[in-house]
């Protein structure tokens, strides 16, 4: 007699990205200008120092600072760490190394790639240069990299500039992307094992007996396995809700729409889901309601109401 093998343990790719849109004050809209016309600013303290990249603040006193100079392009390696794999979107195509610059004239490093054959070619004290980018925009991007330079650091003194640049730079957008391979791990592979086949299950403490919802795999309350399966629902009941006013990109859902806090029947904490198959002003605590499944999907498309009366607040005011 042979043991039964374990059920297999879901892995998929998991991206998370989000497009931010940052509208730029004078001095970081002069730096980033100023990058695309190949000069490079930073900005002087109160203390004398020069920052570069340039802040709008004083670090040491909180004031606002527009006091901004230009550097040179050229400057020293402060420190660096090799990068024998880069990942896509990254600065280079090959290994690379990420370093610390402290231009000259400037009194802060910058952080960079700097394109070397290997890492025996690098060192902490190296002389390097920038290196532009062919088309420029006006972003950090504008650096292609460092790269190594033989010479011997000289004193450079930032010259005063105004900031001003024609079409200046007022604003980006900063694509912050992640990108995972996730395992939900058994407990959640059983929980979307069974979602494909229109069914919700949770698991229940052996010792506070709350039955979650997903699975965790173990109570966060009593620190104790959780291994007994329960299906819960299908039906549930509204705990909170909100309305949402702002559409979201790649979701074809037409606004207002309500998102709500569902606990389903049997469940011992609420899920969320999406209200629909009735006006978004009549979405009400209390309410009862059903998932709707579209074919192939592994998860309710979003939840209507029953038809039954409202549950009583003591019923569910534990889940809120």
């Amino acid at each position: 007699m042979t043991a039964a093998s374990p059920p297999e343990v879901l892995r998929a790719p998991l991206v998370v990205e989000f497009p931010f849109t940052r509208s730029l004050g004078p001095v970081q809209s002069a730096f980033l200008t100023g990058l695309r016309e190949r000069v490079v600013l930073g900005v002087r303290t109160s203390d004398g120092k020069v920052m570069v990249p340039p802040v709008e603040y004083d670090p040491v006193t909180a004031e606002e600072i527009r006091d901004l100079v230009e550097v040179a392009a050229t400057g020293t390696v402060t420190t660096w760490a090799w990068n024998g794999a880069p990942r896509p979107h990254q600065p280079l195509g090959t290994p690379f190394a990420w370093v610390l610059v402290k231009l000259d004239g400037a009194d802060t490093a910058i952080l960079h790639a700097l394109d070397a054959p290997g890492p025996e070619a690098v060192r902490t004290g190296m002389r390097v240069r920038v290196r532009w980018a062919a088309e420029r925009t006006g972003a950090i991007t504008d650096i292609a990299c460092f790269e190594p330079r033989a010479d011997e650091a000289g004193h450079h003194t930032p010259a005063p500039h105004d900031g001003v640049f024609a079409d200046a730079v007022t604003g980006i957008v900063a694509e912050a992307r992640l990108d995972y391979t996730y395992s939900p791990g058994r407990a959640q592979t059983a929980y979307i094992n069974a979602l494909s086949e229109q069914k919700t299950v949770g698991e229940r403490c052996p010792s506070c007996r709350k039955v979650y919802v997903p699975p965790r795999g173990a109570c966060p309350t009593c620190g104790v396995a959780t291994t007994e399966r329960v299906e819960v629902g299908p039906s549930g009941t509204v705990t909170t809700y909100c309305i949402v006013n702002i559409k979201a990109r790649g979701l074809d859902i037409e606004v207002p729409y309500v998102y709500a806090h569902i606990a389903l029947d049997g469940a011992g904490l609420a899920l969320h889901g999406r209200i629909g198959g009735i006006p978004y002003d009549q979405v009400r605590m209390g309410l009862r309601v059903e998932p709707v499944w579209t074919a192939g999907s592994r998860h309710p498309d979003h939840y209507r109401p029953t038809g039954e009366p409202d549950a009583d607040y003591d019923a569910y005011k534990e889940l809120i």
